[in-house]
């Protein structure tokens, strides 16, 4: 039967042979008899020059017998000699040791290689040089590729880290959907930061999605950038963690890390999380011996350890303003806090499945009007069963099944009656371009008339098909022409009717620009920063300084953000209670 011969098998074979055959033909083998051999193969390679040097300084020898004369490997023979006066060896030449000491050199004679490129410069200007600072080749940091959100990976590039830092937690955005989601996408797309200040553009991030109350978001891009590269992401991540119940991986990384704490109650949190009950006591009775944690906190980490002996004990007195590693420990202690008074990011942990429908509800609507939740998360909650009571929340959650009930009959008239209601719920709550962006296509689709049809459109403009619904306004509606002419970018001054309308046209006129002041940071390459202080002229002009509008709206036509320009002046239009 064959067998399979290995890979290189047969080269380690075949230097063995000569050497087997010679220690069978001696009786006893010479222990030295490998040194001779190799020995043999040095002189052979030193002869085998000295050799081809002599012939070529003497007359032509006379002709070998054809015989082949046998010699250890490497030495030369009478066929390996070259002829007189040829100069050079022949292909097969004498034998060597290393494979390259073989290699016949070039012949001089030849021209180089240089010789034979085609010309490189096309003129005897000097080129131009780019230099790049190697700072600048870090790795880019976010959750959304650039192909995805439009922006340059040099998004934040010329611009000073402090001074973005402030404009990002200063920026306002309560009050305009637009401004939302522009401000998600900065925070989350995948940019590299600035040559210097690296570190305090990233916690500003953070910060700013912990302002906004997107836990999982900032957990995410601290878990992209290393959350245990220093103490300032591991608290920022940890914080989060908590809100979003999954402080396991947080522990963790902070039971291998120590030095990392935030303070010493999150180690004695962190090692109970993780089973060590041992280890969490021992790190209490020294806190409380060593006096590390405030009298309160020890109190409710007390609790936490020993819930046994505090069975029947009166609840601790509620913190004003707890930080999340106190919001958790309540939890834990079956003393949970309402979120409603506290920081949005809280609003997050009333999501998980341990909060009532009611809190959930709530907790949705709040994030829902931040732009910090997906409609459809909102949805789900809405319909997920029957109001419990009435009033408040419970009389949206039955509008909104009324309308969808209505909607997906097709009924016209359903439609039209349950319709006006459901908007006002909406405003309510304002959360009405969430609802829009649900809603808008079905609507489309209903042939509604009157006050129902001019409702449906103004809601169809709200949505991210604003342009499409444009096309289609409805006879009665009075303000129709320079609203449908705003969402297909080309209001005028005379369809203008008031101040707000006139600085709209003048931003999307033809001659239009970015301010000086704007446009020198694009000059310079300052995207970002362009961005951020055009968003906060936004803000000052929806307020009623129209300039500062005018010039918000052209900085975003002109850097390219022309739906951001189109969607915020039609929210600016059609929802008035903002």
């Amino acid at each position: 039967m064959p067998t399979r011969q290995r890979r290189g098998e047969s080269a380690r074979a075949a230097p063995a042979a000569p050497l087997a055959r010679s220690t069978s033909a001696s009786a006893a083998p010479r222990p030295n008899h490998l040194m001779k051999h190799v020995l043999a193969l040095g002189l052979g390679v030193a002869t085998s020059g000295l050799a081809a040097a002599a012939t070529a300084q003497t007359p032509a020898a006379p002709a070998a017998s054809p015989v082949a004369q046998s010699g250890p490997p490497g030495t030369a023979t009478s066929r390996d000699t070259p002829r007189a006066g040829s100069g050079t060896a022949k292909p097969d030449g004498p034998l060597a040791a290393i494979d390259w000491l073989a290699t016949p050199a070039p012949d001089a004679g030849l021209p180089g290689t240089v010789l034979l490129e085609p010309p490189v410069a096309g003129s005897a200007r000097r080129p131009e040089i780019t230099v790049t600072p190697l700072a600048s080749l870090v790795a880019p940091v976010g959750l959304v590729k650039p192909a995805s959100t439009g922006l340059p990976v040099d998004l934040w590039r010329g611009s000073n880290a402090e001074a973005l830092a402030t404009l990002l937690a200063s920026v306002p955005v309560r009050k305009s959907p637009a401004m939302q989601s522009l401000m998600f996408t900065l925070l989350l797309s995948e940019t590299r930061p600035p040559v210097e200040g690296g570190e305090t553009l990233l916690l500003a991030r953070l910060d700013r999605l912990m302002d906004l109350g997107a836990p999982d978001p900032a957990q995410a891009l601290a878990e992209q950038a290393g959350p245990t590269r220093s103490k300032a992401r591991f608290k920022r991540w940890f914080d989060a963690t908590l809100l979003t119940g999954d402080e396991q991986q947080a522990c963790s990384a902070l039971q291998d890390r120590p030095h990392l704490a935030p303070d010493y109650a999150a180690r004695i949190f962190c090692a109970a999380r993780l089973g060590d009950w041992p280890t969490a006591a021992l790190l209490l009775e020294a806190a409380h011996a060593l006096e590390l944690v405030d009298s309160r906190q020890l109190d409710l980490l007390d609790r936490f350890l020993n819930p046994d002996v505090f069975e029947d004990a009166p609840p601790l007195r509620a913190p004003k303003s707890p930080d999340p590693l106190t919001f958790r420990l309540y939890e834990t202690i079956g003393e949970r806090r309402p979120t409603s008074n506290l920081p949005r990011a809280f609003a997050a942990a009333d999501l998980r499945d341990i909060a009532g429908w009611k809190a959930q509800l709530e907790a949705a609507e709040r994030l829902t009007r931040i732009g910090a939740l997906n409609p459809n998360h909102l949805l789900g909650l809405y319909t997920e069963r029957s109001p419990a009571a009435s009033g408040g929340i419970w009389d949206r959650v039955a509008a909104l099944q009324r309308f969808e009930t209505a909607l997906e009959t097709g009924s016209a008239e359903a439609v039209s009656k349950t319709l006006p209601k459901v908007w006002r719920a909406m405003q309510a709550a304002q959360i009405e371009t969430a609802f829009a962006d649900l809603f808008a296509d079905q609507l489309a689709r209903i042939p509604l008339e009157g006050q129902a049809a001019n409702l449906a459109w103004r809601i169809r403009l709200l949505a991210p098909t604003y342009e499409t619904a444009s096309h289609s306004p409805p006879p009665s509606q009075g303000r129709s022409a320079f609203v449908a002419a705003v969402a297909q970018g080309v209001p005028t001054q005379e369809l203008a009717r008031n101040g707000v309308e006139q600085a709209i046209a003048a931003a999307f006129a033809a001659d239009s620009a970015a301010p000086r002041k704007l446009q020198r940071l694009l000059d310079n390459g300052q995207l970002g920063e362009s961005i951020l202080r055009a968003m906060q002229l936004f803000a000052q002009g929806a307020d009623g300084n129209l300039g500062d509008l005018t010039d918000a709206l052209a900085t975003f036509r002109a850097v390219g953000l022309e739906d951001t320009a189109r969607r915020a002046a039609l929210q600016l239009l059609l929802l008035d209670h903002r």
